[in-house]
């Protein structure tokens, strides 16, 4: 029977971490040559990376024995624009102290600030003198003030400074005028603001300087290293209080120090960065938690596969990964003057089952499930525990079905995934349905298909959600999930 077909991929936790994550939606790789004349994925994964909480959290002052409401940037406008002035602070200081040192970038982030540098390598003493130029600047009270000036101007300056990183970031602005803030008549930076009217409106007391990094320019191992110095800002001493005291938590919750401590995982460097080992105690937990994922998928009609941990690379090309993914993707190996790849994803794995056969519109849905190992190139200065590796196992899975199946599939993805996640304690989300990015593949239809069916199932299941305009795949919209952990922290 000719009639219009649906896959819908998914794929929910990585076993590197054991913690279920989210769910993705996705429409189809370039083509498969299906059977049928359409279709589109949707799929339920994860790179299992930690982010801080985007909503104001409380924390628990033991003194007071009350809860202190951490502000976020988002929330407080002001914060916003104490770290990005603790920034231009931090590396007035810094060249104070370091003629030589050249400056390059300095954002505020999530609980602070940083700011990078080329120069020689700092050590935690060299905070505490940078951190007390800092005060010294603070007490001060320079105002801040915003400059305007032509294409040439900052060009002449940024040329009698010698800072070249400067020039560079100058040559990226397409913008006129540019806008420069100075700090008094001391220091000035490129700079679009916003920012306090003085230094003086710091509470210096409310800020520390946290640690050294390396971080390369641009992001690029090809160039620079350089020196990045992160700090925290806060608007009263009681906020850097109760945040000192939540990242004391986070230390002592720390996976990495409890995977050592209990005996559970290591990353072997002799192995290389990025891989886990799993001890007899950590393996134990790991075939727990397999098993019930198991159970539950078999008791919700999946059948379970096991694919390739390798494939040839022409496969990839097919799916669209070569061309869109392929930055984090390990290189090609030549066996028998054929290419092979090791697999980033499982998807073109299950397709291919799939279409080994014809098959009949009885037979839907067909929904399978997998615990594939995948492998994907990350920077070693990203790697972190078990939140950002090389190698790790993920939930997968694929739905076929028609058109008419489409909500009532992904509404029991939904259920499934509210039932597992309600069995490890977590029962705060927080929903985004991502749209379609303006890098994708697929035609307008699929993706206005896809993205109605996600928005139904949503509005069927009942939670609310934001969208997020063009923050999807490149093979289509997703639902993302974020999960709230016990210190108020959402995980994607």
């Amino acid at each position: 029977m000719a009639s219009t077909l649906f896959t819908i991929p998914m794929a929910t936790t990585t076993l590197s971490s054991s913690i279920p994550s989210f769910l993705k939606f996705h429409t189809p790789f370039r083509s498969l040559r299906f059977p049928t004349p359409t279709f589109f994925n949707r799929k339920f994964t994860t790179l299992a990376v930690a982010t801080r909480p985007s909503q104001p959290v409380e924390v628990s002052d033991s003194d007071q024995q009350n809860k202190i409401v951490l502000p976020t940037n988002d929330s407080s406008h002001t914060l916003l624009r104490i770290r990005h002035t603790c920034a231009h602070v931090m590396a007035m200081a810094v060249q104070k102290l370091y003629p030589q040192a050249k400056v390059t970038i300095g954002p505020w982030i999530e609980n602070g600030f940083y700011y990078d540098f080329d120069m020689e390598p700092l050590t935690d003493k060299d905070l505490k003198r940078i951190k007390k130029e800092m005060d010294r600047i603070i007490s001060k009270n320079f105002p801040l003030v915003r400059e305007e000036v032509s294409r040439d101007e900052a060009h002449r300056r940024i040329s009698a400074l010698n800072e070249p990183y400067k020039m560079e970031i100058l040559e990226g602005i397409k913008e006129e005028p540019i806008t420069i803030y100075h700090i008094g008549e001391e220091w000035w930076d490129l700079c679009a603001g916003p920012h306090v009217e003085s230094t003086g409106n710091i509470n210096r007391n409310a800020v520390e300087l946290e640690s050294i990094a390396g971080a390369y320019w641009r992001g690029d191992e090809k160039k620079p290293m350089l020196q990045r110095i992160y700090g925290t800002a806060w608007e009263n001493e009681e906020q850097l209080k109760a945040y000192v005291h939540f990242k004391e938590e986070a230390k002592r919750r720390d996976h990495r120090r409890l995977g050592q401590d209990l005996d559970l995982f290591s990353i072997q460097e002799d192995a290389g960065g990025g891989l886990v080992f799993w001890h007899p105690k950590g393996a134990i937990v790991r075939h727990i938690i397999e098993d019930f994922w198991k159970k539950v998928h078999i008791e919700r009609g999946y059948d379970l596969l096991y694919t390739p941990h390798v494939a040839k690379a022409d496969l990839w090309k097919i799916s669209g990964h070569l061309d869109f993914y392929k930055e984090n993707m390990y290189d090609q190996m030549s066996i028998e003057d054929e290419l092979y790849q090791l697999r980033p994803m499982n998807c073109p794995y299950h397709i291919l089952v799939y279409k080994r056969k014809r098959h009949s519109y009885r037979e839907f849905p067909i929904r399978v499930a997998e615990l594939g190992t995948v492998y994907r190139y990350e920077l070693s200065g990203s790697l972190h525990g078990l939140f950002r590796v090389r190698g790790f196992t993920q939930d997968d899975a694929h739905i076929f079905c028609l058109e008419d199946q489409i909500k009532d599939e992904i509404r029991g993805v939904l259920d499934l995934t509210e039932e597992t996640l309600s069995q490890f304690g977590f029962d705060k989300y927080e929903i985004n349905l991502s749209t379609r990015p303006e890098k994708s593949v697929g035609e307008d239809d699929i993706w206005e298909k896809a993205t109605s069916a996600l928005k139904d199932a949503l509005d069927d299941k009942g939670w609310a959600y934001q969208v997020d305009d063009g923050g999807g795949a490149f093979y289509g919209p997703k639902i993302d999930v974020k999960i709230e952990d016990a210190l108020g922290r959402k995980w994607q």
